[in-house]
């Protein structure tokens, strides 16, 4: 049971809901449960949401297969189970197999870096850097990384709360999270 249970839709207030009501809309996305804890404090939804904003640029970098493989392996690493269960299910409905995946060297090294980053609180060698580095510009890192922390934040918020798992993603749990 999360700490902090989200708002709920009849208690609302008019600029709460209508910045549920936008997001939806720009993002065709629902208000989940971790979206709906954020609501209880406009500011932190309106920041945290801007993680929406960053993904569509990594995907636009990177491709989107290798975008949410590694918020996958971000979240996998930061053992947030809400998140990991959210990237396997946009892996199975890819028609990936997540506990069998076939990665080219790019997306190996992009699942290690952002492992490491997660596991190692950003305190990642050279060598993991490098093997990513060596496929992306300055600005193309930088992005990465930023995108890497707010998948951090995002992963800590809900391990923080135990944010619970919406239902749509109880299927997609990994074992090491099952219910």
């Amino acid at each position: 049971m999360a700490r902090i249970a989200p708002v709920t839709i009849d208690n609302l207030p008019l600029v709460t809901r209508e910045a549920f009501d936008e997001h939806v809309n720009d993002y065709n996305t629902p208000i989940t449960n971790s979206k709906a804890t954020l609501g209880h404090s406009m500011l932190s939804f309106t920041i945290y949401m801007q993680w929406y904003p960053l993904y569509e640029k990594v995907k636009q970098q990177i491709g989107e297969r290798a975008a949410y493989l590694y918020a996958w392996a971000v979240s996998n690493a930061s053992n947030c189970s809400l998140c990991a269960a959210y990237f396997r299910k946009i892996m199975i409905e890819n028609g990936e197999d997540p506990d069998r995946l076939l990665l080219n060297d790019h997306e190996k090294a992009l699942i290690d870096f952002g492992s490491a980053i997660a596991e190692h609180k950003g305190c990642i060698a050279n060598h993991v850097y490098n093997s990513l580095e060596q496929y992306h510009n300055k600005e193309e890192m930088v992005l990465l990384i930023a995108f890497a922390g707010q998948m951090i934040a995002t992963n800590i918020f809900n391990n923080v709360i135990e944010t619970d798992i919406d239902i749509y993603l109880t299927p997609f749990l990994p074992a090491k999270f099952s219910l």
